[in-house]
């Protein structure tokens, strides 16, 4: 355990950090399961809403410093991608 003042209040706030990000992160993969699962469905309209919802979601974690620029992206690309191979 930290002895000095300043150590003690780093762990503090890279366990809020922490959380915040681990929050973010599940937040992201829970909008891609749901899309996934209204490709699944076959339902088109409902995917493309949902993959707007996902994509914003996406992007916000990306600007907060959660994913780097060109992980979220690729995640855009693959599920935009799989909403448009729907028929």
């Amino acid at each position: 355990m930290a002895n000095i003042k300043s150590a003690k209040k780093r762990i503090l706030v890279s366990n809020k950090r922490a959380a915040r990000n681990k929050s973010i992160r599940s937040e992201v993969k829970t909008c891609i399961k749901k899309l996934q699962a209204a490709v699944e469905s076959g339902d088109k309209a409902a995917a493309e809403a949902v993959l707007k919802d996902t994509i914003s979601t996406i992007d916000k974690a990306c600007t907060k410093g959660i994913y780097h620029k060109n992980n979220a992206s690729r995640k855009v690309s693959r599920l935009s991608k799989a909403v448009a191979k729907m028929q």
